[in-house]
């Protein structure tokens, strides 16, 4: 099996999905041990900081990679398994940026209210506990919430050489910022570009479902993965699995067409797994489905649409390589 390790530099971070020369080649297989920095890139450091003051949005969202998946083609899909993610330092932080998040006036929804105040928390983790500690900054009210590690951003080189900024969810993946995305989760990536060139990064400790002022738990992580390749069978829009629920996720403005991208891939994905027609796989998935929303504040909103394993047939994905990841996970610890 093997493993690298890469931990980038301040001047090999990526800031964009495409455009991008990869930090290395690598083979199918892989395993993979990184780390990345957190979405303020390391601005936000105590709660004297304010965003305005020390966030510079030309580098934030710092990602680790992208990396060449030899092999890797248009049309292929790229299957990453997130095998651990663990807190690369002992605090987080979290802001409210004026005019950003989602319950405040901003560039696209315009009114006369002012902004909401520019202000910083920390979280302190507490490792042995698995905790993190939020504090008010506005009172002196105090709890400890469980730590809950995912990454919002994980993604490949978008289709036609574009370049899109790594603040954006789409197609590709990119900063989708679903609590989905932890540890036992593998995402399959329809492959746009010769050797893929996926990269991941903002680390959240923590962050509830829509991320609503529009910052989470934000903190450097250390990521575990493994990285296949399937040829063929690209999926249009992100696929996730764990070992209770298939997923997709849909990224767009406004938030319906999110919901819908995210549907119409569903049923295309339950077409694909039990041979149904395109009218029977919507009727099925209208009763089973479960719409967590991701997020509401990126530059496109995020919708994932889920369903419950056991609710229907055993079947496999994409070769039942999910099921193979989790176990070449479980013999590494």
């Amino acid at each position: 099996m093997s493993i690298v390790e890469f931990t980038p530099n301040r001047e090999q971070y990526a800031y964009t999905f495409g455009g991008v020369a990869p930090v290395m080649h690598i083979k199918p297989g892989s395993v993979l041990r990184l780390w990345s920095e957190d979405a303020f890139n390391h601005a936000l450091t105590s709660v004297d900081d304010l965003s305005s003051e020390k966030v510079d949005l030309r580098y934030v969202n710092p990602q680790t990679g992208p990396f060449y998946v030899e092999g890797a083609e248009q049309g292929d899909t790229l299957a990453i398994h997130i095998v651990e993610l663990t807190p690369a330092r002992t605090w987080g932080a979290s802001a409210t940026i004026p005019f950003f998040g989602g319950l405040t006036g901003t560039d696209r929804t315009v009114n006369l209210q002012d902004a909401l105040p520019d202000t910083t928390w920390i979280y302190e983790v507490d490792m042995d506990r698995n905790t993190v500690g939020f504090q008010a900054r506005f009172g002196d009210f105090e709890v400890e919430l469980p730590m809950a590690p995912m990454l919002g951003t994980v993604g490949v080189a978008p289709p036609g050489g574009e370049v899109r900024s790594s603040l954006v969810p789409e197609r590709f993946g990119g900063n989708m910022d679903t609590p989905e995305m932890r540890a036992g989760t593998t995402v399959f990536l329809g492959v746009n570009q010769e050797g893929a060139l996926f990269s991941l990064g903002d680390g959240h400790y923590r962050q509830g479902e829509g991320e609503a002022c529009g910052t989470a738990v934000e903190g450097a992580m250390n990521s575990t993965i493994i990285v296949e390749l399937i040829k063929g069978h690209a999926p249009a829009w992100p696929r996730l699995e764990n070992d209770e629920c298939w997923m997709a996720v849909g990224s767009s403005r406004p938030m319906e067409d999110s919901w819908r991208i995210a549907q119409v891939e569903m049923v295309r994905w339950y077409q694909e797994l039990f041979d149904l027609h395109q009218m029977d796989s919507y009727q099925l998935l209208s009763q089973t489905a479960e719409v967590p929303v991701a997020n509401v504040v990126d530059a496109n909103y995020s919708i994932v649409v889920k369903t419950q394993k056991a609710l229907v047939p055993d079947v496999d994905a994409f070769g039942g390589i999910h099921s193979e990841l989790r176990n070449r996970a479980r013999q590494m610890k």
